[in-house]
């Protein structure tokens, strides 16, 4: 996904050892890697510096296009600063559904295209 938005010309930042949850789902981030390497702060400066956030949000633990609280949390970070919010798939039947809704996401329904230049 990351090589086709760089290819489409955006630049991307992938948040700290994405790849490694990527490929094993079942690992969380702990506790100590969040405070360790002040992720919360580095994220928010990362998304202040950004112009939009894009949310790959899939399916996890039979959760249909799953958002998890940091991912929350940034798309928090990003609506405050008012920063274009993009998902990847819908909104998720979650239960701070109402709070995603409220931040006006831009829901692609698996169509990169529609963040594409269109000049």
């Amino acid at each position: 996904m990351r090589d086709r938005l760089v290819q489409a010309g955006h630049k991307v930042i992938v948040p700290h050892d994405a790849e490694i949850y990527a490929t094993n789902p079942s690992k969380l981030e702990t506790k100590w890697d969040k405070s360790e390497h002040d992720l919360m702060r580095r994220y928010y400066k990362e998304i202040s510096d950004s112009d939009a956030i894009f949310v790959l949000n899939m399916t996890k633990e039979s959760v249909a296009n799953y958002i998890g609280g940091n991912t929350f949390l940034e798309m928090g970070f990003a609506h405050v600063l008012n920063k274009t919010v993009y998902l990847f798939n819908p909104v998720p039947k979650m239960a701070y559904r109402d709070e995603m809704m409220a931040m006006q996401p831009v829901v692609l329904n698996g169509d990169l295209s529609l963040l594409y230049d269109k000049n």
